[in-house]
């Protein structure tokens, strides 16, 4: 379910100091579905909505010290436990909205989401703001260290397909935002879709 901006700062604030705790096994989870990325040494990559930058260490390891790793989210509570954590050190971290990114068109090699898609309040618009910054031929992941029908249940509700995680619905709107779906994993252990910007 997608959010206004509101909502969401005010969702992640509340639970920014002790989000890491919540969720402390996720780490290769991150690290695999960054590898499935498919980055190479030198290539600038954002973590969209990065939280408190998990994916910022594995992200630095896959593009080394001569790529660019950024970090962006809307929450500056997140982005001060990015800090805490030491996460600063691998990616420059952004306060920003992904609906208008403070980065040049076709300045980037990949994005990387994490639960981002259940937030983006106009998630066309949204991937196609993600569209814009990345090179034709790069890469974007959404990423969630489960998948659809364990993360219903952890939150007491019944998995739909109206969920925009859900294939049918994901593949068409990614393809009106400018990306072709090159595959899809959705299993308890994690949901992974895997786009290539097209154009």
């Amino acid at each position: 379910m997608a959010h206004d901006h509101t909502q969401v700062r005010e969702f992640f604030g509340a639970r920014a100091a002790g989000w890491d705790t919540r969720f402390p096994d996720d780490g290769p989870a991150y690290a695999a579905a960054v590898t499935a990325l498919g980055l190479r040494p030198g290539d600038a990559v954002l973590d969209a909505g990065c939280g408190t930058g998990r994916a910022l260490p594995p992200l630095r390891d896959a593009v080394g010290g001569r790529g660019t790793v950024l970090g962006a989210d809307l929450t500056p509570e997140m982005l001060t436990a990015a800090v805490r954590a030491g996460r600063s050190r691998t990616g420059r971290l952004l306060l920003a909205d992904v609906s208008r990114l403070p980065v040049r068109s076709g300045a980037l090699d990949a994005v990387f989401g994490a639960g981002l898609i259940a937030h983006l309040p106009r998630p066309l618009e949204n991937l196609g703001e993600l569209a814009r910054v990345v090179r034709p031929g790069g890469r974007l992941a959404l990423f969630h260290p489960i998948g659809r029908a364990a993360l219903a249940a952890r939150q007491g509700r019944r998995i739909t397909e109206d969920d925009l995680r859900a294939e049918p619905r994901l593949r068409p709107l990614l393809a009106g935002a400018g990306w072709r779906m090159e595959s899809y994993t959705d299993e308890d252990t994690r949901f992974l879709a895997l786009a290539v910007r097209v154009g």
